[in-house]
């Protein structure tokens, strides 16, 4: 559709305006005069100067029918009326239109014979100015109505609809559509306007989501701070009562209590890292980070676990350095769940592989474990947040469901990535990338 400013748009109205009542007077002028010439003067005088020698002529035929007949015809040629009287004041001869008040008196005179006045002429003319003026007058009025009826419809009524979807936003409905105009500018507001419905629209679905997803979290952590803190009320009681008697006793409900506070630290770490990268603008400590060096702080961090497992952690394929840009404490935060996600899913006796190393402008690394694998199911949902395999949500394997989704969001704050697969051998396999150093700013 093609669109016109504001500007133009108002200089054309103002231009018919004017031009309108112009060509309405224009044709007026020509049906009362046949011609388009507004100076009509000297052929208006030569008309009564004929029409009165026609009627000083002919004195004596004023009461003739045929004269009568005669005059008339030259009078309706000339557009003129004409009033015959006598000496005394008596009609002789008048047209039909003498008492119409489009026509003004023009001429008044006496026809003398022999020194004697014998009548009066009175001719009329028509006021055609009168008639040009209400022609001039309908055209001023119905330009007015057409420019009207113009800006009604390209001008106020796209900005009466604006008004109207705005309320309908403000009152949670984004289903809106504007009607086309050809007004550029009121068409780029109505653009405009798309853009934000879509946005907002677009936020309010975000903003579902994120109340959907903040809601899930409080009951899965409602659900998971209650398990060990009952365990641990339980034990606690057990002290507190003598249940446990022996030394050996007592060393195991201290074991217990120790060991079900660790838990609660480790979820409510989890839950404070991934609130934080969540709702939060996280802002990375921005150095230069051996990547091998963190890799290897996290499996010196997971060893005691393994060992107790009795499973071995095997470096193959491993890199002398792997400089990248990062923050060192949360690329270690990283790798540490995915090792623990490991540790805690291989059975005993089993083993896990790691490898790192680069890749034209990355550094790969892989974690593969001896455990069971990923379904299907497990593979497209792992990285959601609080997701776990089970069908239970007990904690024989531990953790909240939160360790791979912070891993994932860590490294893709790295301008990296992460994703999880099936080794053909067995076992889970988890595969990263990150940029070196030379190849990423952050």
């Amino acid at each position: 559709m093609k669109t016109i400013r504001i500007r133009k748009f108002t200089l054309l109205s103002l231009v018919f305006i004017f031009l309108l009542p112009w060509l309405f007077l224009l044709a007026a002028h020509y049906v009362e005069t046949r011609t388009f010439h507004f100076d009509t003067t000297n052929a208006q005088q030569d008309d009564i100067d004929e029409t009165i020698h026609l009627i000083e002529a002919n004195t004596e035929r004023w009461t003739e029918s045929d004269w009568q007949s005669q005059l008339r015809s030259h009078l309706q040629n000339k557009k003129l009326d004409v009033s015959i009287l006598s000496e005394y004041g008596k009609e002789i001869f008048q047209t039909e239109s003498v008492r119409d008040r489009t026509f003004i008196q023009t001429e008044q005179f006496s026809i003398l014979q022999n020194g004697n006045v014998i009548g009066k002429v009175i001719i009329y003319q028509s006021n055609s100015r009168m008639v040009q003026m209400i022609a001039a007058f309908i055209g001023l009025v119905l330009a007015f109505v057409i420019v009207g009826l113009g800006m009604r419809r390209f001008i106020l009524k796209p900005l009466e609809e604006m008004s109207h979807r705005a309320r309908k936003i403000a009152e949670g409905d984004f289903n809106v559509h504007l009607p086309a105009t050809r007004i550029k500018e009121i068409a780029e507001v109505s653009d405009g306007f798309h853009v934000m419905v879509a946005g907002l629209t677009e936020s309010s679905q975000k903003q579902e989501e994120l109340e959907k997803e903040r809601r899930y979290l409080i009951t899965a952590v409602a659900h998971d701070l209650r398990t060990p803190l009952f365990a641990l009320r339980g034990y606690l009681d057990g002290l507190e009562q003598g249940i446990a008697q022996s030394p050996e006793q007592i060393s195991k409900y201290v074991a217990v209590c120790k060991e079900k506070s660790a838990q609660l630290d480790r979820l409510v770490e989890d839950l404070f890292t991934f609130t934080k990268m969540e709702y939060i603008e996280l802002q990375l400590n921005e150095n230069t980070v051996d990547f091998v060096q963190v890799l290897k702080q996290s499996i010196n961090s997971l060893s005691p676990q393994a060992k107790q497992k009795n499973i071995s952690i095997v470096e193959s394929n491993v890199a002398n350095e792997c400089l990248v840009i990062g923050d060192a404490y949360l690329l270690e935060r990283a790798i540490n769940n995915l090792l623990d996600n490991a540790v805690r899913h291989t059975s005993v006796n089993g083993k896990i592989i790691i490898e790192c190393y680069k890749e034209s402008n990355k550094v790969i690394f892989s974690i593969q474990d001896t455990g069971k694998g990923f379904t299907s199911e497990e593979q497209r949902h792992v990285f959601d947040p609080l997701y776990r395999g089970e069908e239970s949500r007990s904690r024989s394997t531990g953790g909240a469901g939160l360790g791979l989704t912070i891993s994932h969001r860590i490294v893709r704050k790295h301008r990296g990535d992460l994703e999880v697969g099936n080794h053909s051998e067995g076992g889970a396999r988890v595969t990263g990338w990150i940029p070196l150093a030379n190849n990423s700013s952050i």
